[in-house]
């Protein structure tokens, strides 16, 4: 990815040159955008003994983070951006995120943290895989995550609320399309 910047950068494309392109991109439909949740009370990973099913023992979205995500989905909404399906995380804080962006959202455990669950990660990669290389229909698939998570899948190691774009190429393939983020 730093290779691609580097060499938008040789040609004299500006990020905000490469934003455009990857908002016409997803214009199209047919991408997956990988979002990490946005911004969340300090800490790293989970208290000890969390539980899925109550927010309570997890961290979550501060008031910053959920504004951060409604302007994530103004923002695709504002580009006339076509969604097909939103899966989340079954983390309290990526549940938030997803449906203060896009309104609704469908729990995968394939979107899981994988902070600290190494037992985990060959499967989910695999399950993520084959989410991000089936080309959505109509629209563009959404997928809210950990930053740890969309790692594992691309390498990339997003900031808080910055989303990856990746194209789906069939097989358990894809191609990563670039970065962008909404302030």
């Amino acid at each position: 990815m730093i290779r691609a910047f580097a060499f938008l950068f040789v040609l004299g494309i500006s990020s905000a040159q490469a934003d455009d392109s990857l908002w016409a991109l997803l214009k199209g439909g047919g991408q997956v955008a990988l979002i990490r949740h946005t911004i969340t009370t300090p800490g790293v990973g989970d208290p000890p003994g969390f539980r899925l099913e109550e927010c309570s023992t997890q961290r979550n979205l501060t008031d910053e983070g959920r504004g951060h995500a409604k302007r994530i989905g103004e923002a695709w909404r504002a580009r006339g951006i076509p969604v097909e399906r939103v899966l989340s995380s079954p983390w309290c804080r990526c549940v938030e995120t997803a449906k203060l962006s896009f309104g609704k959202s469908e729990n995968s455990a394939a979107l899981g943290n994988l902070f600290g669950r190494p037992e985990n990660r060959a499967k989910q990669v695999e399950e993520m895989k084959t989410l991000a290389s089936m080309r959505p229909k109509n629209g563009n698939l959404v997928l809210v995550t950990h930053g740890s998570t969309i790692a594992a899948l691309t390498g990339v190691s997003p900031g808080t609320g910055e989303m990856v774009i990746v194209t789906p190429q069939g097989g358990g393939k894809f191609a990563v399309a670039g970065r962008l983020e909404v302030r």
